[in-house]
């Protein structure tokens, strides 16, 4: 296990985030942010991702600012990008074959936003990281069946490569965990950085 010499907050719900943090053994406590995710007029999707993340850890940060030990806090959002336009999460299982049918045979975006903020103020670090997944070519058919295994109804582009989904995915080019939703390797050296952890592993 890493030496840890600071304690961390995640403000994030996501189950997939705090899988790959218990993996990299940082040790963390979660508090998710309850922030409006509503993109902006002509916000771009690299502007939104990274506002999201930042405003996140802002939020969370202000609610621990009596907190003694004075901890980390991570926040992430992560986006899925075609046409320059985001996929969110679908409204119902049409909409998430819809999104599916577009991404077939195509190249698409997935960027995480990550923000670290100390709540003594004394540290803030923000950064995005992007990775390129090509989908193979599919069906409707194809598309209907997996909406119907019900793993891609909570889930931005309507997939989860970590599960079944990963049999729609041609190619990866960059981080396999920024598509999970928290890139390992990013955040490892974020926290390192930062103080959080001593030595890894």
């Amino acid at each position: 296990m890493p030496k840890q010499k600071r304690a961390l907050v995640l403000a994030s719900a996501s189950p997939r985030r705090r899988e790959i943090l218990g993996q990299l053994g940082v040790e963390f406590r979660v508090l998710p942010s309850g922030i409006d995710e509503t993109a902006l007029p002509a916000e771009t999707p690299d502007v939104h991702v990274r506002r999201l993340a930042a405003e996140k850890a802002e939020e969370v940060t202000q609610r621990l600012a009596g907190e003694p030990e004075q901890p980390l806090v991570l926040a992430a959002d992560t986006i899925v990008v075609i046409d320059e336009l985001i996929l969110g999460k679908p409204t119902d299982d049409a909409d998430a074959e819809r999104i599916l049918l577009r991404l077939a045979g195509r190249t698409h975006r997935v960027i995480t936003a990550l923000s670290l903020r100390d709540v003594s103020g004394l540290r803030r670090e923000d950064f995005a990281l992007s990775t390129e997944v090509r989908f193979r070519t599919f069906d409707a058919q194809v598309a209907r069946s997996y909406v119907a295994s019900g793993e891609g109804r909570d889930k931005a582009g309507s997939y989860a490569i970590q599960g079944l989904g990963a049999g729609l995915v041609a190619a990866i080019n960059g981080s396999y965990t920024n598509v999970v939703g928290l890139p390992a390797v990013e955040t490892l050296e974020l926290l390192t950085r930062a103080g959080l952890i001593e030595a890894w592993p």
